[in-house]
């Protein structure tokens, strides 16, 4: 996995690169739940409702919001298992 400013990618050992999504999260402040990640979350940048707020957790290389950050990457980890029916991942 690698977590950019403005992309996140990941990787399964002989697929190669099965994710290359916008860092964007978009995050329901009412119940704390994720409302999309990716290239939907993107698209919610600055045209969101009060209740939610969209997000890029990376700046300038590093995590500027942890919350965020971790919200999305267990995101999309669970949905690249899914996917791809990998198990675990190894971390």
């Amino acid at each position: 996995m690698d977590l950019g400013t403005s992309n996140i990618l990941l990787t399964i050992k002989g697929k190669g690169i099965v994710l290359n999504e916008p860092s964007v999260v978009a995050i329901n402040r009412q119940n704390n739940q994720i409302v999309a990640t990716g290239h939907e979350a993107k698209e919610m940048l600055g045209r969101t409702p009060e209740q939610i707020r969209a997000v890029r957790p990376m700046k300038d290389g590093v995590i500027a919001d942890f919350t965020a950050a971790q919200m999305m990457i267990r995101n999309v980890i669970t949905k690249v298992c899914k996917r791809y029916n990998a198990g675990r991942p190894r971390v």
